[in-house]
């Protein structure tokens, strides 16, 4: 592999952000994530205008960001290369067992850790993807060991 754009060579976790439309969950999968506030606890989070989260976003506030363990990098295609417009997600995780339930919100069992956002704003800024900003309501980490890093999915082949 050649000399990587600046813009992927850092290392930064993968998450996903599970929303919600009438209870039925989408996840998706998103590494431009950045806390940005530590009082109070502000999370950015750019997210493609395309997609069932970005639907979902704009038409409520509730979301749980979740920081993802190496054993999700099987989910990787299903849930970032896949439309929650056109891909039942709930159902394929469900067949898979691997919703969990934390803080009364349907979640990715096993993930390194959950955060609760409630929704601030969001801004067009004129690129593929629309920046939304959150405020974290409620957090929770399960491990520290073993995050799903952006240059494993680069290794592994899965992106880029």
């Amino acid at each position: 592999m050649g000399v990587k754009r600046p813009w992927n060579i850092v290392n930064v976790p993968v998450y996903s952000l599970a929303t919600y439309d009438r209870g039925q969950v989408n996840m998706n999968i998103c590494t431009y994530v950045t806390a940005v506030s530590m009082k109070p606890k502000l999370f950015m989070v750019a997210i493609d205008y395309s997609t069932k989260t970005y639907e979902n976003l704009k038409n409520g506030s509730q979301s749980v960001l979740q920081v993802l363990h190496q054993d999700h990098k099987q989910l990787i295609n299903s849930l970032g290369k896949k439309s929650g417009k056109s891909f039942n997600k709930l159902e394929f995780l469900q067949k898979k067992n691997l919703i969990d339930d934390w803080n009364e919100n349907n979640v990715l069992k096993g993930a390194c850790g959950y955060l609760e956002l409630k929704k601030m704003g969001h801004k067009n800024i004129d690129g593929d993807h629309e920046l939304f900003w959150f405020k974290v309501t409620k957090s929770s980490t399960k491990s520290e060991k073993e995050i799903l890093m952006f240059q494993d999915l680069i290794e592994e082949g899965i992106i880029l």
